[in-house]
């Protein structure tokens, strides 16, 4: 009779080995933190606030364990590299035309249908008006803001049962540039979290870029398989040093990574 205390084969070793070194690797994945991807290319204009904007997400991502790449290529967006990323970020990109191989698009638009997520801050609304998915996605496209573009408003709160929102006071009094958008260009489907008070707004003149009493900042909605969010907070630096709009953006990226977020719950 064989010693059962004997192991049987040089093959019974080698299957033990490998199933050891697959738990490892796949429990050593686990512990890996998300991963975003900030894409920030412009046009025309440039938001000055864009590096500082990078930075606090940055910074977001050291305190709340996700990490942060950044880039102004539209080569990176290739099914490949996208798998890596739990969200993409677009900080205040400008202008048409700026994915200009059909290939990334559809690399984009896999992503979102595989279930990715999506964060547009500010301008993201000002960018690939030829390309009506983008702006079904991001939920809306610019009309413009008033002549004298930074102004003191009053915001309202109008949902406070989500975690880029449940932290804020039902009214926000804040400087920065409220974007108005194209009469039908925000879908339906948006949950709209956020309005502009207009009445505190100064539009002088310029009566076509009134809303009216439902005025959105920011929204979002489940799109083609992904999440997206949309917030038009982020024209000035200050946005990313006040701690309510840097809670506002690290709820969206809760949302928007879905199951891969393991960070603090807000």
């Amino acid at each position: 009779m064989k010693d059962q205390n004997k192991i049987s084969s040089p093959k019974r070793v080698v299957s033990l080995w490998v199933m050891a070194v697959a738990l490892f690797c796949s429990s050593a994945a686990w512990a890996q933190n998300p991963k975003v991807l900030i894409y920030s290319k412009t046009g025309p204009y440039f938001h000055k606030s864009i590096p500082v904007g990078i930075a606090a997400i940055q910074k977001l991502g050291a305190e709340n364990k996700f990490d942060v790449d950044t880039t102004t290529d539209y080569r990176k967006f290739t099914t490949e590299n996208l798998k890596q990323y739990a969200t993409v970020i677009f900080m205040s990109p400008t202008g048409t035309g700026m994915f200009k191989d059909s290939v990334n698009k559809e690399a984009f638009k896999d992503y979102i249908r595989h279930g990715g997520g999506f964060l547009g801050i500010h301008s993201a609304t000002d960018f690939g008006y030829e390309w009506g998915w983008y702006g079904q996605l991001v939920g809306g496209y610019f009309l413009g803001h008033p002549r004298r573009n930074i102004q003191k408003a009053t915001l309202h709160v109008i949902d406070k049962k989500t975690p880029s929102t449940k932290n804020l006071p039902d009214t926000i009094s804040r400087v920065d540039e409220y974007y108005s958008f194209r009469p039908g260009s925000n879908p339906k489907d948006l949950h709209v979290l956020i309005t502009l008070d207009e009445k505190t707004e100064d539009y002088s003149q310029d009566a076509r870029l009134k809303m009216g009493d439902f005025h959105p900042i920011a929204w979002y909605h489940d799109f083609d398989g992904g999440r997206a969010f949309y917030t038009a907070v982020g024209h000035t630096d200050e946005t990313f040093s006040d701690p309510l709009m840097l809670n506002h953006i690290l709820g969206a990226l809760q949302y928007t990574m879905g199951k891969k977020y393991k960070g603090k719950k807000q």
